[in-house]
């Protein structure tokens, strides 16, 4: 009992401690959980704008990579009338663990929702009828136009396809 003790008071006072060189000053990470029905509305505007919606995970590599590219969009033209929203498909259970410390680390300022909505063989095709649910996906759209992309994206390769939505 007494050895319990000791090593929980260890990792409390571990816990509590920041590595050396770390910025204690990371901005809290905010979002929103949803299920489908709540994600919804987001996917279909009702405004001029053009949405860029990202599903991604903290667990899925490619998603990592190409997560900066849409924190810099959000960044350059967000002004323009785009915006970004960055879906999370994240297990619930690891929002403290990981998503939270992941949004904090990465700063990112886009709108962030957590999809916690177990019936993905419902959603998914109504996201799109041809995705398979893989990760990264993409769904860029406007109150008149839509399209879907189950891929990776380069900041060149994201760009031109806005263009086919908006001036930029």
């Amino acid at each position: 009992m007494k050895r319990l003790i000791i090593i929980l008071l260890a990792i409390t006072s571990l816990s509590s401690c920041s590595k050396k060189g770390e910025n204690s000053n990371t901005t809290e990470a905010t979002f929103t959980i949803y299920n489908f029905e709540e994600l919804k509305p987001v996917l279909e505007p009702k405004d001029d704008a053009t949405y860029i919606v990202n599903f991604w995970a903290t667990w899925c590599k490619p998603c990592i990579e190409e997560l900066p590219i849409f924190q810099e969009i959000h960044d350059e033209y967000s002004s323009k009338n785009v915006k970004v929203i960055l879906v999370s498909l994240d297990f619930p259970e690891k929002i403290e663990t990981q998503l939270k410390p992941f949004i904090a680390e990465y700063e990112l300022t886009p709108r962030v929702i957590l999809l916690n909505d177990p019936h993905e063989n419902e959603w998914i095709p109504k996201i799109d009828p041809e995705w398979s649910g893989a990760l990264p996906a993409t769904l860029i759209y406007t109150k008149n136009k839509r399209a879907f992309y189950e891929q990776s994206f380069t900041k060149e390769a994201l760009l031109e396809e806005l263009k086919k939505f908006t001036k930029l």
